[in-house]
């Protein structure tokens, strides 16, 4: 009998809500590709009359054989809702070359509207451009040297949260001349996630990356271990380099520590040129994830893009979501009411504008999309009915009947979850930052991006895509789309008519931020931190 000698593993399609009735082993044996056999054909080599003809016959059939087993073996997959029986378009190169999902079975037609939904936007050119000005790189000869002034710093939030402070943190050491301890991860009360910086991040390339930046140290020095250090507990809104230094450089330069809290969206997003772009660096250079962490997201990515291109979804449908933005879910008026009585028993949780109704934020675009209203918009500007989507997020309030609108009309439907094998969350088990840093980067991989609602992780997901080439990032235009989606009486046609020439600017093309003063550059990094032949570089000083 022949056998493969790579022992690979291969998905079979499984219904998404039959995922978690079966149990790690049958799982595992529905993995597992399923070996052939190839019985010798001894009637018809009886009669041969050369006995090397026969041998060298059955060797040649053999091998043979040996090699279609090896090329019919499929990599590793994600599951499929539907078993051994729907293909699934593989886009291989250029978006209208299919093939079909497993060996055998017919291709899927690409349409030229499906065709336009996997088209990446133009990026004009525009590459990643850090070229910090000569002033700049001269004072970071001093910079780096420092080994009497630390700045230490603590973040709390979520992982996204945490990233922005670190960013922050870096942003400020270098204007005060400080060497940075690594950052300090509050314990999040929320998810109870007690990770520390090196569990989340690489902190090796942390340092390394940074190096002719900023002096960055693992903990305190032993000759600062006494010192008093300035605490500074919340830090008032958008201040700049210059209030930064008036405020802290004199009593840094006295007492040798300075213990910054509460930074969170503290600094002016409008910087200098050199800060701006040293922004950028942490971000999208240096605060590379965990090795754990990249190899199973990487790992997840491939298994999304194994039968072609796929989308993925930032799903905002939690709980203290709705609450906090003063919105429904629209589920049914019993989880309506629930969300209106948690609302008014803590008040405090409301971040929205308490003199608006919810109607009122509903049709401003300040609400989260619901799973009908993310479907619709998909199905709108042309996602196909094949299309794979990935989900990042938390657990939607209403559980799986939340998400039914959209599993309906999108069946191929994964989360970190049903995607990775028995015991590959394990280690991330309980470590919600860990978790979420997953979901970014299977999200960062994809083909399309959507974001049902603003927020640091749709942010910052928007900035990597554009910094990484413009790739295809849907901006929900909710302000203008949903007075069409209310109105029943529009013919299907229209609508989507209507709602594609609403997002044709609003699919991840470079988005200039300082037409904007304000934005984030770390969702917006066009023209500071990126440039194209026609960009003037500009060389301001800190």
């Amino acid at each position: 009998m022949a056998k493969s000698k790579n022992n690979k593993l291969s998905y079979i399609s499984v219904p998404s809500d039959i995922i978690h009735s079966l149990s790690s082993s049958s799982l595992q044996n529905l993995l597992l590709s399923p070996k052939k056999s190839s019985k010798p054909y001894n009637r018809f080599f009886s009669n041969a009359r050369n006995p090397r003809f026969f041998f060298v016959f059955l060797f040649l059939f053999a091998f043979l054989g040996m090699l279609k087993l090896g090329w019919n073996l499929e990599p590793l997959l994600p599951f499929s809702p539907y078993p051994c029986s729907t293909p699934q378009a593989q886009l291989s190169g250029s978006v209208g070359e299919e093939t079909s999902a497993f060996p055998g079975q017919p291709k899927i037609d690409i349409d030229d509207t499906e065709s336009e939904f996997w088209k990446q936007p133009d990026g004009l050119g525009y590459r990643p451009c850090l070229d910090f000005s000569r002033e700049y790189r001269k004072s970071s000869e001093v910079v780096t040297r420092e080994r009497t002034k630390y700045l230490m710093v603590v973040v709390s939030g979520g992982l996204n949260q945490q990233r922005n402070q670190i960013v922050d943190a870096v942003v400020i050491a270098r204007i005060l001349g400080a060497a940075l301890v690594v950052p300090i991860l509050q314990v999040n009360v929320i998810w109870g996630d007690e990770s520390e910086f090196s569990d989340i991040f690489d902190l090796e390339h942390f340092k390394k990356t940074l190096a002719d930046d900023v002096h960055i140290v693992s903990s305190l020095p032993s000759t600062h271990l006494m010192s008093r250090p300035v605490e500074e507990k919340r830090t008032p809104l958008h201040v700049d380099a210059r209030w930064i230094r008036a405020r802290y450089q004199k009593r840094l330069n006295r007492e040798g520590v300075l213990l910054l809290r509460g930074l969170d969206s503290r600094l002016s997003k409008d910087l200098p040129s050199d800060l701006q772009k040293l922004r950028c660096k942490v971000a999208f250079n240096a605060l590379r994830f965990a090795s754990p962490i990249l190899e199973l997201g990487n790992k997840l990515a491939e298994r999304m893009r194994s039968k072609g291109p796929y989308i993925a979804l930032h799903l905002r449908m939690e709980k203290d979501v709705w609450v906090r933005t003063g919105c429904l879910p629209g589920l049914s008026s019993e989880y309506d009411d629930i969300i209106s009585k948690e609302r008014k028993l803590r008040p405090e949780l409301l971040t929205a504008r308490s003199n608006m109704t919810y109607h009122d934020r509903k049709l401003a675009g300040l609400c989260p999309l619901n799973a009908l209203e993310v479907a619709r918009l998909l199905k709108a500007l042309g996602a196909p009915r094949y299309a794979r989507i990935y989900w990042a997020g938390g657990i939607p309030f209403g559980g799986e009947a939340a998400l039914l609108p959209l599993t309906k009309e999108f069946p191929h439907f994964y989360n970190k979850d049903n995607l990775s094998l028995p015991g590959e969350l394990a280690p991330f088990a309980e470590k919600a930052s860990l978790l979420a840093a997953i979901d970014y980067i299977v999200a960062e991989n994809s083909d399309v991006f959507m974001p049902s609602h603003g927020g640091n992780m749709g942010h910052a997901i928007q900035g990597h895509r554009a910094y990484a080439g413009h790739k295809k990032h849907i901006t929900p235009n909710k302000r203008e789309m949903l007075p069409y989606f209310l109105n029943s009486s529009l013919p299907e046609p229209e609508f989507k008519r209507i709602i594609k020439e609403l997002h044709q600017g609003s699919l991840g093309q470079p988005d200039i931020r300082t037409n904007k003063p304000g934005r984030d550059i770390i969702a917006y990094p066009v023209p500071e931190c990126m440039c194209n032949g026609s960009t003037t570089r500009s060389t301001s000083q800190e």
